[in-house]
């Protein structure tokens, strides 16, 4: 990395042709075209979370990390995200958790603040698209997500 990334990351990942997997990159959509804090955050998305992406949390103020939950409550959960080892180590996919373990194992230093906006989905089919229930539950995302970087 050459140049200074912004202070502020937000990072979504799921597959859009998987129905409400496609919350976190449908959040993202949304988040760019508000244009809030545009010159102060960068926005990345991807499929899943994977070993290469620790690299993307260096350097940053704080990371926000968006991703559908078939799990969590309606219309979203909000956690703060603490490194730890676990299986997802040595798989292709991580968890967060695991993210930030590989950033402080390569980095021999703490990351930054993470914080995990979970949101729920109900229906994850391939070549679904997104659910009704879903986009009402991104929707409030958003206006979260929005206030979270203007904080």
């Amino acid at each position: 990395m050459s140049a200074t990334p912004a202070p502020l990351l937000v990072f979504g990942w799921g597959n859009p042709s998987r129905g409400d997997d496609a919350l976190g990159p449908l959040c993202l959509a949304r988040l760019r075209e508000l244009g809030l804090s545009a010159a102060r955050v960068d926005y990345l998305e991807d499929f899943q979370l994977q070993v290469e992406h620790a690299l993307d949390l260096f350097q940053r103020e704080r990371v926000l990390l968006v991703d559908a939950s078939l799990t969590c409550a309606a219309p979203f959960e909000v956690t703060a995200v603490k490194p730890a080892r676990d299986p997802s180590l040595v798989s292709h996919a991580l968890t967060p958790a695991a993210l930030l373990q590989v950033y402080g194992e390569l980095r021999k230093e703490l990351p930054p603040p993470c914080t995990l906006l979970a949101i729920r989905g109900e229906c994850f089919e391939l070549g679904e698209a997104p659910s009704a229930a879903a986009l009402a539950n991104l929707a409030a995302a958003v206006q979260w997500a929005s206030a979270w970087l203007n904080a």
